[in-house]
């Protein structure tokens, strides 16, 4: 993977119109074509990191570089709910950023079908988001991302709400995803087990003001498999980031 960095926090801090700080003096670097994972307590700041790289939003203090902080569209953002337009056909919520770039549904619809059957809904983009599974739903907005072909996918805990055996297909299936479009993901969670089992790295974030107090990388090749779950290895690594966390976290208000 190329070491040149795409995303870049120096000396962040983001303070509320509430007076809340969020985020005071964070750093953070992710090379092109990586997967990092955010880790970190809730209310720490791992969604306003998101939303910083993703151009939503604006430091207090600091400078962000990034594809999104530069308007560039080669972003695509995938929230913890699937926020599918439950009035609309799966074909259409895909669709939908590309209507918006100015694509007619004719000329999208290789794309979209393509994007579909990428993501194991082939056969349903006729169906309404009503009649799918959590699963399901999560598979349609990350189609829609995924059908702009971005260079950047930032994930805001997607799988969260999901059963552990869905969650765990869908981890499989989101670094098939990765490798094969040579993403670069900015991942958001509150799980060990989910940040080892995806990342190269994991920054774990201490307690509101969120900062990156520990940079833990994940050294397990790819592909990984589901073997991997149930390694020595696996539980070691696991073993470290909770440590981490721990010490990130310690003193915090629950």
């Amino acid at each position: 993977m190329p070491d040149r960095p795409l995303i870049t926090l120096h000396a962040v801090s983001r303070r509320f119109a509430n007076g809340v700080l969020a985020l005071a003096h964070m750093d953070m670097a992710v090379a092109e074509g990586s997967f990092v994972s955010l880790l970190g307590s809730s209310g720490c700041g791992k969604s306003t990191v998101l939303r910083l790289v993703a151009g939503l939003d604006l430091p207090s203090e600091g400078t962000v570089e990034s594809p999104g902080a530069a308007r560039d569209p080669g972003t695509a953002f995938v929230f913890q709910e699937p926020t599918l337009m439950p009035w609309a056909s799966v074909f259409d919520n895909v669709w939908l950023p590309l209507r918006l770039a100015g694509v007619s549904r004719r000329d999208a619809a290789d794309r979209v079908r393509g994007m579909l059957a990428t993501v194991g809904l082939a056969d349903f983009e006729a169906a309404y988001p009503s009649e799918l599974s959590g699963g399901m739903k999560m598979r349609a907005s990350i189609a829609r991302a995924l059908v702009t072909e971005p260079r950047v996918l930032l994930m805001d805990e997607p799988f969260a709400a999901l059963d552990e055996i869905t969650r765990q297909r869908l981890n499989d299936d989101l670094l098939r995803w990765w490798q094969a479009r040579r993403l670069t993901v900015l991942f958001v969670t509150h799980s060990v087990f989910e940040a080892v089992f995806l990342s190269q790295r994991v920054q774990v974030m201490s307690a509101r003001p969120g900062r990156v107090v520990a940079d833990v990388a994940i050294a397990e090749p790819y592909p990984r498999t589901p073997a991997f779950r149930t390694s020595t290895r696996y539980a070691e690594a696991c073993r470290a980031l909770s440590q981490a966390l721990e010490g990130a976290t310690a003193g915090a208000t629950p």
